[in-house]
């Protein structure tokens, strides 16, 4: 098969390519992903969070305090270079075995990382012995959220109609602005804590709150059956032996298509929900609930504009709205930055708010049936969570890293992120020009 065929799918649509379930059989599994996903979403960016407002203090505090934030955002993103190892392995066995048993193993492998989290002690109680366990679990959760959007992504996306996937797709993207409101929901009850407390034991409710979510996510993917397009595969017996190495040798192109299609968005999410809490807190000296207030609007916005987004991309396809995104994402660049330093809250929430729902939620929206759509059945599950995870760790987990070294670098001044953020948008402008369009095109 060649690299065009796998970009571009079946050139003949049509309306059903997975009809062997019932209407109420695919609602099931779509809301089942959500909750889910949203349950492993909330796992992974409550450390985000908690990076930005407190591991600085508690788990690197010997180092000056630019030093120790960064330090801090280094721990950040060894989650999101474990996204790739996660994504490998699940990929793997989800192409070989199937997709609903890794979905099992991937909530059961971020809730024991999450809730251990909440249990660690600090550097003041056991020394450099805290930030080694805190790095070595947030390896934990990296590898469980690889495998996990994946796995999510495909039961849906093989499971509704073919002019559909593009909605029902971004149906489960919902996860992750869901997750947002629940991880910075419960750090903003939190916060309300005196300092002293705040600091000494209510950072690790949300950590620990976890684990009662996990159980919920878990009981319900038990429920699920596994997708009509793998059971196809299974049917026919073409199941790859090593999905791994044939993504790599015979499809490298659509790889690094699949790659360059990510490193975008995620690098301005992380800016704007990592990086902006600890400048907006650190730099222009403003309370922690006015990022915090409007992350939360921006990610309730995202619950109306992501699956927007997705049925667009069904009506006029997935390059067109990418496209649209890449050239957002250049223009407010520059503009969101001295937005902030208004200092005006309204002001502030607003800002986050277009950045999420524009630079980050057009591609999240309609990139999940996107990236589903570059590969076929037998290596779906590894080429797209590859693909996906690479390109976040790529630029999600060095971001905030990066930003606040360019930040310290630049004496303050943001201008060399916004020029950062340009890069990364010509790179997935690139991609998005390159890779072919597949909307409402058959995927099995």
């Amino acid at each position: 098969m060649s690299d065009a065929a796998v970009l571009g799918g079946n050139p003949h649509s049509s309306t059903l390519s997975t009809g062997a379930l019932s209407d109420a059989e695919r609602r099931k599994v779509v809301w089942s992903s959500v909750i889910g996903t949203t349950v492993e979403w909330y796992d992974f960016l409550i450390y985000g969070t908690a990076a930005a407002l407190v591991f600085n203090k508690l788990f690197f505090p010997s180092m000056d305090p630019s030093v120790g934030l960064i330090a801090s955002f280094g721990s950040y993103a060894v989650g999101f270079l474990a996204r790739p190892l996660g994504g490998i392995v699940f990929g793997h066995f989800g192409d070989k075995l199937g997709r609903k048993a890794m979905l099992s193993l991937t909530i059961i492998i971020m809730g024991l990382g999450t809730f251990l989290i909440g249990c660690l002690p600090t550097y003041q109680q056991v020394g450099v012995l805290a930030p080694i366990l805190l790095v070595a679990l947030r390896l934990v959760q990296g590898i469980g959220i690889g495998g996990e959007w994946g796995g999510a992504v495909l039961m849906v996306v093989e499971s509704v109609p073919d002019k559909g996937r593009g909605f029902f797709g971004s149906l489960v993207q919902l996860g992750y602005p869901l997750g947002v409101l629940s991880s910075i929901g419960a750090f903003a009850l939190v916060s309300q804590l005196p300092e002293e407390d705040f600091l000494s034991w209510g950072w690790r409710v949300p950590f620990l709150a976890s684990a009662i979510l996990v159980a919920v996510g878990l009981f319900i993917r038990l429920r699920l059956h596994e997708t009509p397009a793998f059971s196809r595969v299974k049917q026919h017996n073409t199941v790859s032996r090593m999905p791994v190495m044939e993504v790599l040798t015979r499809y490298p192109k659509v790889f690094l298509t699949a790659v360059g299609l990510k490193v975008s968005e995620i690098a301005y999410v992380s800016v704007v929900t990592v990086f902006s809490i600890s400048y907006v807190t650190g730099q222009l000296g403003l309370p922690r609930s006015v990022i915090l207030n409007g992350i939360l609007i921006a990610a309730f916005i995202e619950l109306f504009t992501i699956p927007l987004f997705g049925w667009l991309s069904d009506r006029y396809g997935r390059k067109a709205l990418f496209v649209v995104a890449c050239l957002f994402s250049m223009g407010f660049a520059f503009p969101m930055f001295a937005l902030f330093e208004t200092r005006d809250p309204t002001i502030i929430a607003a800002t986050v708010a277009v950045a999420l729902s524009l630079g980050q939620g057009i591609m999240f929206g309609t990139g999940a049936a996107w990236m589903s759509e570059l590969f076929d059945a037998r290596l779906r599950y590894t080429g797209a969570s590859m693909g996906f995870q690479v390109g976040a760790a790529l630029s999600g987990g060095f971001t905030p890293l990066i930003a606040a070294a360019l930040l310290a670098w630049a004496g303050g001044s943001t201008w060399a992120i916004s020029v950062y953020l340009i890069v990364l948008a010509c790179v997935t402008l690139t991609a998005a020009m390159i890779a072919a369009e597949t909307a409402g095109k058959r995927i099995d």
